[in-house]
């Protein structure tokens, strides 16, 4: 972020209040979230600001102040409501149905100039009904860790959510994994959802088939729009979430990427890689190699990758068999090793100047 081109001027109106918001999930109604409030903080400092990602916004990033994005994303001013989602999720192994957006909301949903629709997604705005006793809040040393990994997997070509700013909030917070008292922030990332694997599972624990089918419609008209006028548009949905994921996976193992905790609530209905907490980029070759200091059997080691996504993929054919033909989904998933050695190849490929 270069100063020279974050003019400070703020006699203007703030752009990002003036977005072109659009309401696609408020439309399915309150079943997949509750209205929450922001926490207000007592001090903001703007950390970190995209520029990059205004642009695919459609923004020149000339007319966007520090200040602006301070008004908008670490005081949240002129822009409600704010969601925070529902979802339960397998986290090692057992299954979890108290979870939930604990310390972020959606913000808000935006169309890009490529035509796509884009999340905003906050991480340590505050409690909500899903903090399960948490304070709410994100570490300004997680923050930065967030906003690197979203930035250089995507110059590693790994298909990612990125951060949009980061703001350093002023208050002192006591984690058991950081020197403390450590310093607070709160983030803004952008993703192309934040429906998760473990979305749907919640819908299934709650023998909810009606909200499962409108939910995956959903999906499908947003995310999967190609998909629309085909018959069998459910299979051929899984069938490329399979692929996309497949490939991510693959992207991973090319980039040394240990994700670090790959449960279902971590996983993306549209295969983007997203959410990042212990992550962290192999020193050396080692298939055993483990982000997460608390993942004592390695269930989610380097090498493990592959096979926990094979795993939640199949994992989510339980509440999709709502949906989808139960041969479908094993049809699908049948692909995943084809998809994920295509993809490795080539990039390996492409690393060693090959191809």
């Amino acid at each position: 972020m270069n100063p020279a081109e974050t003019p400070n001027d703020t006699t203007s109106p703030n752009r990002l209040h003036s977005l072109n918001y659009e309401y696609k999930l408020e439309s399915l109604g309150n079943d997949y979230y509750d209205e929450v409030d922001a926490e207000e903080f007592p001090q903001h400092i703007l950390r970190w600001r995209n520029n990059s990602l205004l642009e695919r916004l459609g923004i020149d990033h000339q007319i966007i102040t520090d200040q602006n994005f301070i008004d908008s994303f670490g005081k949240f001013e002129g822009k409600k409501p704010f969601l925070a989602l529902r979802y339960h999720g397998y986290q090692f192994g057992e299954y979890n149905p108290h979870l939930g957006d604990g310390r972020g909301f959606l913000y808000g949903q935006v169309r890009g100039v490529d035509g796509e629709l884009y999340d905003f997604g906050t991480k340590g705005s505050g409690r909500t009904p899903y903090s399960r006793g948490g304070d709410g809040m994100l570490t300004l040393k997680g923050g930065v860790r967030e906003v690197l990994a979203g930035e250089v997997l995507h110059r590693l070509g790994v298909r990612t959510s990125r951060c949009l700013s980061m703001i350093e909030t002023g208050l002192s917070l006591w984690r058991g994994d950081e020197p403390s008292p450590t310093r607070s922030s709160v983030m803004v990332r952008m993703s192309k959802s934040h429906i998760r694997f473990g979305t749907f599972e919640r819908l299934h624990y709650l023998k909810r088939p009606d909200l499962i089918q409108k939910l995956l419609d959903h999906v499908i008209d947003q995310y999967y729009p190609d998909l629309n006028n085909q018959e069998n548009k459910y299979a051929l949905f899984y069938a490329e979430l399979v692929k996309r994921v497949a490939q991510l996976v693959a992207q991973w193992m090319c980039a040394g990427f240990c994700h670090g905790v790959l449960n279902t609530d971590n996983m993306s209905i549209t295969g983007e890689s997203f959410d990042y907490g212990p992550y962290a980029f192999i020193p050396t070759y080692d298939l055993n190699f483990t982000a997460a200091y608390f993942d004592y059997y390695r269930r989610y080691c380097y090498g493990q990758q592959p096979s926990i996504c094979y795993l939640n993929l199949e994992l989510l054919q339980e509440p999709l068999k709502a949906v989808i033909d139960p041969v479908d989904l094993d049809y699908g998933l049948a692909k995943f090793q084809e998809y994920y050695h295509a993809e490795y190849g080539n990039l390996m490929l492409k690393r060693l100047g090959f191809a």
